[in-house]
């Protein structure tokens, strides 16, 4: 499950909008607000967003809930 209280507060460090970051992979603002309450993206959103907001630690955001083997 992803942390969306870090994916948010990443993009409004950015100095971006969930509108922009929506349009900038390609989907639809309602579509990501959907994905965003429900915690789920795609791989190529994931891999979309990490590239337009330059993450750094992908992990700690897309993978907050998985657990260590």
């Amino acid at each position: 499950m992803i942390d969306t209280a870090k994916l948010r507060g990443l993009i409004v460090e950015r100095g971006l909008s969930q509108r922009q970051v929506a349009e900038s992979i390609g989907i639809s603002s309602r579509t990501f607000y959907s994905k965003m309450k429900n915690g789920i993206f795609s791989s190529a959103e994931i891999d979309a967003m990490i590239s337009v907001l330059a993450i750094q630690d992908p992990v700690s955001i897309f993978f907050a809930n998985a657990v260590a083997q």
